[in-house]
């Protein structure tokens, strides 16, 4: 096997959107580093069943809606 492929793993905490914070081994920065998320597993709606409702952002929605009204969508 060759030497030095595979990356160096070590400790970060990783802070989640509740502000609670997780140790993990990571190759993402350095040792201690803290790596803050946007979207965590106990908010994302995979992971929480997907009760939020979709956002018509640019009226992509709609514009659907309207060209395939005829076929029962």
């Amino acid at each position: 096997m060759k030497a030095d492929t595979h990356p160096k793993y070590h400790t970060i905490n990783v802070k989640m959107t509740d502000g609670t914070v997780v140790e993990m081994r990571s190759t993402w920065g350095k040792e201690g580093d803290q790596l803050a998320l946007d979207i965590d597993p106990s908010v994302h709606p995979a992971w929480t069943g997907g009760t939020s409702r979709l956002l018509d952002t640019g009226g992509r929605v709609s514009k659907f809606k309207n060209k395939y009204a005829g076929l029962g969508f």
